[in-house]
């Protein structure tokens, strides 16, 4: 066993059982999922670089404008970052991505719904975006 497995185990033994049981579904959770939220943000990275020519959806004015990625009725909260990563791809996505893994924890460590934490990530782009499109008017 490692230093850093040990030292898993020995926090695991700390916790109460509310806590521990959180701590379970936190890791089932990184570890169920193919792509988790660092994967998106590297992505993006990487998409970014090799992409020189200006989006289809970029006005006159040159400010990108979002693309339309319409939300499923029935969404998991990673399948929301990477449809918001797609709606907004001219955001810089790790501090949004920042931002929006603590929602992501307050789901699934602590049972908070999905669609109001896709609300509230939702509302953390949209409020990037304007940000965004605001700096890009000032200069």
């Amino acid at each position: 066993m490692t230093d850093q497995e040990q030292s898993l185990l020995d926090l695991y033994h700390q916790l109460s059982e509310h806590d521990a049981h959180a701590l379970v579904r936190y890791a089932e959770f990184l570890a169920g999922y193919e792509q988790t939220t660092a994967d998106i943000v590297d992505a993006d990275i990487v998409d970014e670089e090799e992409s020189t020519e200006p989006t289809p959806s970029e006005p006159e004015q040159g400010i990108p404008q979002p693309e339309k990625v319409e939300r499923p009725e029935k969404e998991r909260v990673v399948d929301a970052l990477k449809r918001l990563s797609a709606t907004y791809p001219m955001l810089e996505k790790k501090n949004l991505l920042d931002k929006a893994s603590e929602l992501v924890a307050q789901h699934v460590m602590f049972g908070k719904p999905a669609p109001q934490v896709i609300d509230e990530i939702e509302t953390i782009f949209s409020n990037a975006y304007d940000k965004f499109v605001a700096d890009h008017k000032s200069g």
